[in-house]
């Protein structure tokens, strides 16, 4: 028996994402709108400070940023190796073997579903004041929601680089806003004088640290996206690593001097106090004091917006990692089908979309809180299984390395890579040790141990697909991981785990 075959790739001409569309910038846009900024700066911060009541806020942005970037370099290092829309699922399979993978496939997919789907739940209060203040009308929320579900749909359908238009308009006027709020509560400091005390270590390494790391890393959910796109970027190499570092530096510059600039307004001694009493409104209120109705009007617009503009980013990303599973054939085969006139992933933008509209109705039909039940549940249920997904990662980025880091420095092989490690499973610990906290709900409540737990149950049921699919369908198995170069994968019977070398990547090493 010869110990390599070809795998033979069904004939589709519409298999491959449209290359060459995407920039740094286009990338960057994607990124910051998942991270929805404005939506971070006026829910997380004023839950920080109002539910946790921990006054180091801004020092934990910067710090947790620190920490990203740290896993970062093992991260943009593997993905010079291999583009993949799949990123996480693809990392994995390479550094823990193809059933990890698969298991970390079906916690992305619920992750970024919840994710997504989840901001539905929140387009309906922030469309409230916007259309109370300028119509004098209360709709529904669902209706809202159905509207936005409706443009999302739609754009998901078309040219992944007129997504990154839409954004690029959506998110610089949102950042414009954020740091003409954030100008205007310096400009008017409590007392007349402005504190750094939000930067004082003192006031981070307290009661309800973890909390607030966690709740921290949560506001950066989507900084890891810049990977998903390498396959559509220009120069995926360069495009990934830019865009990857850029992403976080600007995110943690803007959620630390926000939430800063919001305890300098309101004054360190009552920033707690103020934020669990108005939290999302008390950045519009400060902004109504000191800038006028005028600004408060254009900050609320904008506000629904970075919630249209996350919708759309993690439409984008939920939908590529089902096309990069489809692809290989660990889902469907209809999954890794694209529009030949766009380059879109068809088939799985329109499966998330039904996700969407279902959720909507059902939650629609039986009166279920779209606030807390759907937006913070499921977004802090989803950030939570991506956070478990980075530091799966970082551990398969050092078993990757250390199988092959030819041509890789110790620093981005294996001294960051295992700092970064180390300081996200102590992370990931804090949040489930705080994870009822972290939801709002009492610490015997179902969804403390439900979400975890089902994380755990998806990684499993994953990981065992992964093995049948070995037995059974060893040319499917052969491909997993693979991305782009799965057509052209050389089976290797004698060791089935180690993943064979794609061109992009003898180049990379060489």
């Amino acid at each position: 028996m010869s110990s390599t075959a070809t795998i033979e790739r069904p004939s589709n001409v519409s298999e491959a994402l449209a290359r060459g569309r995407l920039g740094v910038p286009a990338v960057v846009f994607f990124v910051l709108s998942a991270a929805a900024p404005l939506t971070v700066v006026a829910g997380v911060v004023t839950t920080g400070y109002g539910v946790i009541g921990v006054l180091g806020i801004p020092l934990a942005f910067l710090a947790v940023a620190a920490l990203l970037a740290l896993f970062s370099v093992g991260y943009v290092t593997m993905a010079r190796r291999l583009a993949n829309a799949g990123a996480f699922y693809s990392y994995i399979s390479q550094g823990l073997g193809r059933p990890a993978g698969v298991g970390a496939a079906w916690v992305a997919l619920i992750a970024y579903n919840a994710l997504q789907v989840g901001l539905y739940g929140a387009i309906g209060a922030a469309a409230e004041p916007v259309l109370d203040r300028l119509f004098g009308v209360s709709v529904q929320w669902w209706l809202v929601a159905l509207g936005a579900w409706a443009v999302v749909a739609v754009l998901g359908l078309l040219r992944v680089d007129i997504n990154g238009r839409v954004l690029a308009v959506l998110l610089l006027a949102e950042i414009a806003v954020i740091l003409v709020f954030d100008f205007g509560q310096l400009g008017n400091p409590a007392g007349g004088e402005v504190s750094f005390a939000g930067f004082a270590p003192d006031n981070l390494f307290v009661s309800g640290i973890g909390a607030v790391l966690v709740l921290a890393i949560l506001g950066f959910v989507g900084f890891e996206s810049a990977v998903v796109f390498s396959e559509e970027s220009k120069d995926p190499r360069r495009t990934v690593k830019v865009a990857t570092y850029l992403s976080i530096a600007i995110i943690a510059g803007l959620y630390a001097l926000s939430s800063w600039s919001m305890a300098v307004a309101v004054g360190p001694d009552q920033i707690s106090e103020q934020a669990g009493e108005q939290s999302v409104a008390l950045i519009f209120n400060l902004a109504g004091e000191h800038l006028g109705d005028t600004v408060v009007t254009i900050g609320q617009v904008l506000f629904l917006t970075s919630v249209v503009a996350a919708m759309i980013s993690f439409h984008n990303t939920t939908a590529r990692y089902a096309f990069a599973l489809g692809r290989e054939r660990v889902l469907p085969a209809a999954f890794g089908r694209t529009s030949p006139r766009s380059g879109a992933p068809r088939t799985a933008s329109l499966a998330q979309s039904v996700l969407g509209l279902i959720v909507i109705v059902l939650y629609a039909v039986n009166g279920w809180d779209p606030i807390v039940q759907l937006f913070y549940w499921c977004g802090t249920s989803g950030g939570f299984g991506v956070l478990l997904l980075i530091a799966t990662t970082s551990i398969a980025v050092i078993a990757y390395f250390a199988r092959d880091g030819r041509g890789e420095t110790l620093w981005r092989r294996a001294v960051a890579p295992g700092l970064a490690a180390v300081a996200l499973l102590g992370v990931f610990t804090l949040a489930v040790l705080n994870f009822a906290d972290l939801l709002g709900v009492p610490a015997d409540h179902t969804l403390r141990w439900a979400v975890p737990a089902g994380y755990l149950v998806a990684a499993l049921l994953g990981a065992v697909w992964g093995l049948v699919l070995r037995s059974n369908r060893p040319d499917t198995y052969a491909r997993i991981g693979l991305g782009a170069e799965s057509a052209a994968a050389p089976v290797l019977p004698e060791t089935p785990d180690l993943l064979p070398a794609a061109p992009e990547q003898a180049e990379a090493r060489r």
